[in-house]
């Protein structure tokens, strides 16, 4: 019998958040990128669109500015319906989704980024 497996959701993310959609804003998210729902995100700079996070950039994507909340394909055009935990909120650990190569120095300094914004990352919440 084949595995049946399904992508994660909201709940598997997000553990707590303001009432009111406090915690919620809504963002673009820029061209040419196809993320999913627990992304990292920055805000580059010059456009001010969001970003899948690039520790190794110096052009604003470095610093986390939140966690996309909803799986997003810009791949073609920007969207501007894409949803991201911005603010007062716990997420959980394993549901987020990091860059390809991030050390754990770099993933310490974005989690601190995220509090920062109180965004509390947990393991368990």
């Amino acid at each position: 019998m084949p595995a049946i497996t399904q992508s994660k959701n909201l709940g598997d993310l997000l553990k707590y958040e303001a009432p009111n959609l406090y915690s919620r804003e809504a963002v673009t998210v820029a061209s040419g990128q196809n993320l999913q729902l627990g992304t990292v995100l920055g805000m580059k700079t010059a456009d001010g669109k969001l970003y899948a996070l690039a520790p190794a950039a110096t052009d604003g994507t470095e610093t986390a500015v939140g966690v996309l909340a909803t799986d997003t394909d810009a791949t073609l055009i920007d969207r501007d319906d894409a949803i991201v935990i911005a603010r007062h909120a716990i997420v959980a650990r394993g549901a987020l989704i990091w860059p390809a190569g991030i050390t754990a120095p770099q993933k310490a300094a974005v989690e601190a980024q995220l509090i920062a914004l109180g965004i509390l990352v947990r393991d368990a919440a």
